[in-house]
């Protein structure tokens, strides 16, 4: 583990890159690891705490890096996770202000909303189910502190799993009513398909993802709750926003979200 004061120091790097909306270099080059994930999630832990002493309310939490495509394209071979913000959330149809973001990238994925606490030591996939209220259909804007993208397993983490903002559908669904693993997955920008997927692109179903989820959080003693919202990973690659651009996610019988970033 690196020392405390280097942890301490690229916890800070990442707060002022977002404070004046100027990516960084990776932390990877200051904590002195690409793949002690311990380091990342300790750099992580400092920023989320300073954010919660300055008031930001926890919403739930994400999971990155499911689908194999993802993982190609950040160059990683297993999970993460990071804290969702109240202030990151956006319904159906609201435009993103412009300037929130710095290098947004749009993925489509199945959010779910859970109904009881995920506390136990190791859950069961029927665990899962019951704890989960319903599904709603989701666009995560995925962004990095971290100039050009430039990331390793490490700096992600760190990084607040690249937390961007998420925009949630208006339909809950129940589980009673779609077979998450079957269902497809396409995204359009202003009008052409970019992303196309299903639900067993996300570690082969969802509920598997969110299950990791709940074993990891428990163990790090911060265990999922009633209310939280759950972003269980990508279905299909992840695809570069500029402003102006419209986006549309259709995940067939879970149903459709949309949103916009506004031009400057």
């Amino acid at each position: 583990m690196a020392d405390l004061s280097v942890i301490e120091q690229a916890a800070a790097m990442l707060r002022e890159a977002a404070e004046t909306a100027t990516p960084c270099a990776p932390i990877r080059d200051i904590v002195g690891t690409e793949t002690d994930i311990d380091v990342g999630y300790a750099v992580q832990e400092i920023n989320i705490n300073h954010d919660i002493a300055a008031g930001r309310r926890v919403a739930g939490r994400k999971i990155g890096i499911t689908s194999k495509a993802v993982m190609a394209q950040v160059g990683v071979d297993q999970p993460d996770y990071g804290t969702l913000f109240a202030d990151m959330e956006y319904g159906d149809g609201v435009p993103i202000e412009h300037g929130r973001l710095l290098q947004p990238r749009a993925e489509g994925e199945v959010a779910l909303v859970l109904e009881h606490d995920l506390d136990h030591d190791v859950h069961t996939f029927n665990d899962i189910i019951l704890a989960t209220a319903y599904a709603l259909p989701s666009i995560e804007i995925v962004d990095s502190r971290i100039a050009d993208w430039n990331i390793r397993i490490v700096d992600t983490v760190g990084d607040n799993a690249s937390c961007g903002l998420y925009v949630l559908g208006g339909r809950p669904v129940s589980l009673r009513d779609v077979d998450l693993r079957t269902i497809p997955f396409r995204m359009d920008i202003d009008e052409e398909t970019v992303s196309t997927g299903e639900g067993a692109a996300c570690l082969g179903h969802p509920l598997h993802a969110a299950r990791w989820l709940a074993d990891t959080m428990a163990k790090r003693g911060t265990p999922l709750r009633a209310g939280d919202v759950v972003m269980t990973g990508a279905l299909g690659p992840m695809v570069p926003l500029t402003a102006g651009n419209h986006v549309v996610a259709d995940f067939g019988p879970l149903g459709t979200v949309t949103t916009m970033l506004e031009n400057g």
